[in-house]
C-alpha cells in the first residue's frame, strides 16, 4: 500500500472496484485502465474506458501493438447517461472478483497503422489507413497487492479538491498476468503475459499536471515494477513507485529517468535507476519497440488551447539479466510546439 502524508491516511476496499456515486463536479471521471505484453510473442496492448457522467459521455481506447510493429488503435466518446458501469464504445469491464480476477473484452473496429506516428494527426490517420474489425477477450488475474487508494483525513472525511487542478482523488494499482486473444480484421493472435492495471475517480483534466514520465513493467510474475516521475509547473517532480519481488511490494523513494528522444520528441530509449525503502537498488534498460503519439485539447477560461500530449511506447525492459515487457508513458503539456520536460 502506498503511503499517505502525515495527518492523513489511504482508504480502499474491495467495493471501490465497482463504479461510484459521482462528484458534483463537472468533470468527475472514473476510469479503468488494463495493459498486457506477451513475452513470447512480443505482441501487447493497453485499453482504459474513462465515465465522464457528468458531461454525458466516455472516452474509450484500445491500443494493440502487434509483432511486425504495426498499431492497431481506436479511440471514441460515446454517449453515456449514468455511472453504474464501465461498459461503453464496444469496450467493457466486468469485476469477477475484486483485487482477484478481472475481465476485458472489446468488440468494435480498430484502424491499423503501419506507421503509428500517423497518429500525430488523427483524422488523416484514420482517413488513410484501413479500418477494421477487431474482437478482444482478456481474463485478468491480481499477482501483486494492491498499491494505492483514496487518500482521507485521519477521522475518514474527503480531502477538499480544487476540480479545475485535480487528475484524480483516489487512485490504485496492481501487477497482473492475463490471458486471452485478440482478433484484428482476418488476424487472430491467442495472448498469455503480464501487465499493470490502475483505477482512478474524481475530477480530472489532463492538463492538470505539466508532464510526467509512468513506466509499468513485468519481467515475469514475480518480478516487475512501475516507476513515476510527476511534476507540476512549481517545485521538484515527485518520484515513486514499487517494485514487485516474491509476491510483495517494496516501495520506490528515488529513481531517475535519463531518456533519448527522435526528431519528433518522442521517447526511444530510457536508462532508470531505482532506489527501494528497503535499500535495494536497480538498473534499468529500456528500448522502445513501438510508440503512438496521442493528445488532448481543451479550451482554457481564457479562450486559449491547451494541449496535452501521451506518447505511449511498448518497451522491451532489461534489469538484474532478465529481459521484460511493459510501457513507456510519457506526458506533457505542449507549449510553442515542444513539450514542457525538455526545457530550451
Amino acid at each position: 500500500m502506498a503511503k499517505a502524508p502525515a495527518g492523513f491516511k489511504i482508504r480502499l476496499a474491495p467495493e471501490d472496484e465497482y463504479t461510484h456515486t459521482p462528484d458534483a463536479a463537472t468533470n468527475y471521471n472514473e476510469s479503468m485502465y488494463f495493459n498486457m505484453f506477451d513475452p513470447a510473442r512480443k505482441i501487447g496492448g493497453w485499453f482504459r474506458i474513462g465515465n465522464r457522467p457528468n458531461e454525458g459521455y466516455a472516452e474509450m481506447s484500445v491500443c494493440l501493438y502487434l509483432p511486425d510493429g504495426r498499431v492497431a488503435f481506436m479511440y471514441a466518446k460515446p454517449a453515456i447517461t449514468h455511472n453504474r458501469e464501465l461498459n461503453a464504445g464496444g469496450l467493457r469491464v466486468e469485476v469477477i472478483e475484486p483485487f482477484k480476477r478481472l475481465r476485458v473484452t472489446y468488440d468494435g473496429k480498430v484502424v491499423v497503422l503501419s506507421n503509428p506516428n500517423d497518429m500525430a494527426e488523427p483524422s488523416k490517420a484514420f482517413r488513410n489507413n484501413p479500418v477494421v474489425a477487431c474482437k478482444v477477450e482478456l481474463d485478468y488475474e491480481g499477482v501483486s497487492p494492491m498499491f494505492g487508494g483514496e487518500t482521507v483525513k485521519e477521522d475518514g472525511s474527503a480531502l477538499d479538491i480544487d476540480p479545475e487542478k485535480s487528475f484524480a482523488k483516489a487512485h490504485y494499482e496492481q501487477h497482473v498476468a492475463a490471458t486471452g486473444r485478440f482478433v484484428i480484421g482476418d488476424e487472430t493472435f491467442d495472448v498469455a503475459g503480464y501487465g499493470l492495471r490502475d483505477k482512478s475517480w474524481g475530477p480530472r483534466y489532463w492538463q492538470a499536471i505539466h508532464w510526467y514520465r509512468w513506466c509499468p513493467m513485468n519481467f515475469g510474475r514475480d518480478f516487475g515494477m512501475m516507476l513515476s516521475i510527476v511534476a507540476g509547473e512549481k517545485g521538484e517532480p515527485r518520484q515513486g513507485g514499487m517494485v514487485l519481488k516474491d509476491g510483495k511490494y517494496d516501495l520506490i523513494k528515488q529513481v531517475s529517468i535519463d531518456s533519448d528522444w527522435d526528431e519528433n520528441w518522442y521517447q526511444t530509449a530510457l536508462r532508470a535507476h531505482v532506489v527501494t525503502e528497503s535499500g535495494a537498488s536497480y538498473d534499468v534498460e529500456g528500448k522502445v519497440l513501438s510508440l503512438i503519439p496521442l493528445r488532448n485539447r481543451r479550451q482554457a477560461p481564457d479562450g486559449s488551447e491547451l494541449h496535452t500530449r501521451i506518447t505511449e511506447g511498448m518497451t522491451e525492459y532489461r534489469c538484474n539479466g532478465m529481459v521484460g515487457y511493459g510501457l513507456s508513458e510519457y506526458l506533457d503539456q505542449i507549449v510553442d510546439g515542444k513539450p514542457v520536460s525538455i526545457g530550451g
